[in-house]
């Protein structure tokens, strides 16, 4: 190969530069495509193309990268955090949804289904998913997180990368985890700005995501974070992109690069000069592709390696890496997508109830002051801005979200009209006010819709969208401006617009209230929660296609809500940060006219049945400190109506040697059971799990006593047993656990069957 056509492999070339009016330009493809490729960007997607389109379009440009000197067909990747982010396709939950779920399993289904779509077009790479550790909850990305745990967000990514990446490298679609690492705790909550974090919090918090899910499902592809860590930013970092990510953790597929995140070292960061140095810096610290587009590898890295400043064994490297992936992923030996059979992966029954189900599973009930489930009612009054349109389902990277100023059919049912499909239910609508205008003139109306109805519903939340370029416009000529999604960071964690004082004129009626969250964002509900005219609030997140008829069946009772909070609910902006594993000394302290508690705490999420946990046992008193040991509890469900309970298990040491956190998640266990039915569940569990790092920053468990919870949630502690570490040892890579095992089985006397 010669160095242009090694450079080119390096690169990527996105719809807007190949596509014109649907058509392949072929003047303007032969020109990027001239040298090969390495990668085509988001064709489907971004192209608008319907799947049929989508697939005989990419087909024509791997055709003319066959005409080129080698031949070599690209990797055509798309985006799919909630679904494939392009026409026709499903929209899942938000994984903010999908994680108060607390189903890896489930998430998996839904990969698979989403894995079914992707390659329908030829796809064999896809930009997802997150695992950023949401500490910040001021940042607008939070909604595309697993939320605040890193534990809870390894389990859940772990099953997303092997339900999208199938059994082996050359069958699925190669998952990119993603934002590597560490932003979700950036500076202010502002998306691309500093991480200022020590070094031990970096790898336990930040990076335990990344090993985890690489080590237990071996993902294909890292994508590199904008920010800086303590100066270096993560696109020129070869302590993190090399060291760390293939030395350390063993990864051995392709990095790319977050889009334009290798310009920002020239533009943002300013730690390049010219457009060779930027490229070079990028390639050498271990980013193997540049997206979206080709812009400063290409042509400049050529000249920085002609120039010495770039050592053509490194370029090498990187294009090895590109060309095994094409290997593997099998787009050496057929490229080609069948775009007369690409329809049929679409709209399936098994897709919608997959979404369903998914929706069904994320609802999280918050308050319920014997409202909930809703009995003889004859009619509601359907109220706020978030209860008909669908795009008020999508989170960011749904393609109906992401370009919200489009118009677009959405496949989804909004909860209006699943309210209106109920039979013997009178429906009333008042929008009441926009999303985030200032306007109160709709108050009224939606006050006489609350009135005349034996029950009010109020839907609200933000909107959510991606780099909304207007979001400082006149809120009166954009009264649904964007607060949730990436590049919408906001400074206040309150509903937007005047939706909190809707809230308070619909509680001041005499109609029982119920409110709706449709939204990605973690909102500070402190005084809705607290009112006494709202008698339940439902959090439904963003809940995709099937989110109107989830949250219909769930306000009924058809669906008894087994959702939890994988982050937790401040009260204000200013008690951030309020992640419930936080030091002692950051969880204790109050403020002067608040404490350090949330409004709900992490795990948290209610029932219309009630469990009670009986019997938690360690099997043993004492544990080497790489043995393994078990933990079980016997979980009821003593009320009247099927249900589900998350058991969570917690860890913390009772005399460490360094100051940790209050508590850490190790385990949990979403348990379905009838009424009356009884299980018990038991962790298997490795003494490893207990690990931090030690003043030597290397990985060890440390000797001394360690105390074992079960409950609900981080605040509600059921029962708790004392385990002993026997001695103080390091832990060698290869015998770390990373997760629990857990099984459920039927209990001795229970009334059902498991």
């Amino acid at each position: 190969m010669t160095v242009e056509e090694k450079a080119a492999q390096l690169g990527s070339v996105n719809a807007d530069r190949v596509i014109e009016d649907g058509e392949v330009d072929r003047e303007a493809a032969q020109q990027w495509l001239g040298d090969g490729i390495g990668h085509l960007t988001r064709i489907g997607g971004e192209g608008g193309l319907a799947p049929a389109e989508a697939a005989r379009v990419t087909n024509e440009l791997q055709e003319i990268l066959g005409e080129t000197r080698l031949g070599v067909p690209a990797i055509p990747h798309e985006e799919c955090l909630s679904g494939y982010m392009g026409p026709e396709a499903t929209t899942f939950p938000q994984m903010i949804g999908m994680a108060s779920t607390w189903n890896p399993e489930l998430l998996g289904e839904v990969t698979h289904t989403i894995r079914g779509e992707l390659e329908a077009l030829g796809t064999v790479h896809a930009l997802s998913p997150v695992l950023d550790v949401a500490r910040d909850l001021r940042w607008g990305r939070v909604e595309e997180t697993f939320g605040e745990d890193p534990y809870l967000i390894a389990r859940m990514a772990a099953e997303y990368v092997t339900g999208l990446q199938g059994e082996g490298r050359e069958d699925g679609i190669s998952a990119t985890l993603k934002h590597f690492v560490g932003h979700g705790a950036t500076d202010g909550g502002k998306n691309r700005s500093s991480l200022n974090v020590g070094p031990r919090e970096l790898r336990e918090t930040h990076l335990f995501p990344y090993e985890a899910v690489i080590a237990e499902a071996g993902a294909e592809s890292v994508m590199n974070a904008y920010h800086d860590i303590d100066g270096v930013p993560c696109a020129s970092s070869e302590w993190l992109l090399t060291d760390v990510l293939r030395g350390e953790f063993g990864f051995d597929g392709t990095v790319v690069s977050d889009y334009y995140s290798v310009r920002h070292l020239e533009t943002e960061h300013r730690v390049a000069e010219t457009k060779p140095e930027a490229g070079a810096a990028a390639v050498e610290a271990g980013i193997d592709v540049e997206l979206p587009y080709t812009d400063y590898y290409g042509e400049f890295l050529v000249e920085a390696v002609e120039n010495g400043n770039l050592a053509e064994e490194t370029l090498d490297t990187s294009v090895r890496r590109v060309l095994r992936e094409k290997v593997r992923k099998g787009v050496l030996d057929d490229p080609m997508a069948d775009p007369d059979a690409a329809a049929d992966a679409f709209h399936t029954e098994a897709a919608r109830e997959v979404t369903a189900r998914a929706a069904r599973q994320s609802m999280t009930l918050l308050k319920n002051d014997d409202l909930l489930p809703l009995e003889g009612v004859e009619s509601v009054a359907a109220i706020g801005p978030k209860v008909d349109d669908p795009k008020e389902l999508m989170g960011d990277y749904a393609y109906a979200a992401h370009y919200p100023e489009e118009e677009y059919e959405a496949d989804a049912v909004t909860p209006l009209a699943a309210l209106e499909e109920r039979e013997g239910i009178s429906v009333s609508h008042e929008q009441g006010g926009t999303i985030s205008g200032p306007s109160t003139e709709g108050f009224d109306d939606a006050v006489a819709a609350a009135d005349d109805a034996d029950v009010a519903l109020a839907f609200v939340g933000a909107r959510s969208a991606v780099d909304f370029s207007d979001v400082e416009a006149d809120q009166e000529e954009k009264p649904s401006v964007p607060t949730s999604g990436e590049g919408c960071d906001v400074t206040d964690l309150g509903l937007p617009g005047v939706q909190d004082e809707l809230v308070s004129r619909l509680a001041e009626t005499d109609t029982p209230l119920a409110v709706v969250v449709v939204s990605g964002k973690p909102h500070s509900i402190e005084d809705i929660a607290e009112s006494e005219g709202v008698d339940a609030v439902l959090y439904a997140w963003l809940p995709g296609d099937e989110g109107g008829p989830a949250i219909a069946d769930t306000l009924f009772g058809e669906t008894n809500p087994g959702g939890r909070l994988p982050v937790s609910l401040a009260k204000s902006v200013g008690q951030l940060p309020v992640y419930y594993n936080r030091k002692e000394n950051t969880a204790e302290k109050e403020y002067v006219y608040t404490d350090s508690e949330p409004v709900y705490p992490f795990g948290y999420g209610l029932s219309y049945t009630d469990f009670s946990y009986d019997e938690f046992s360690l099997s043993t008193e004492s544990v080497a400190p790489l043995g393994e040991f078990e933990a079980s509890v016997t979980v009821e469900n003593v009320g009247d109506r099927a249900g589900s309970e998350v058991v969570q298990l917690y860890a913390t040491p009772e005399n460490p040697s360094q100051a940790r956190p209050v508590q850490e998640l190790i385990a949990f266990e979403r348990v379905e059971l009838e009424a009356g039915e009884s299980a018990r569940v038991t962790f298997s569990l490795s003494a490893t799990q207990l690990a931090f790092h030690d003043l030597a920053m290397d990985l060890a468990v440390e000797e001394g006593d360690y105390e074992l919870r079960v409950g609900r949630s981080a605040a509600d502690i059921e029962a708790s047993d004392s385990l002993s570490v026997t001695g103080t040892k390091r832990v060698p890579r290869s015998g770390r656990t990373y997760f629990a095992e857990s099984a459920v089985e039927e209990a001795a006397g229970s009334g059902g069957s498991q």
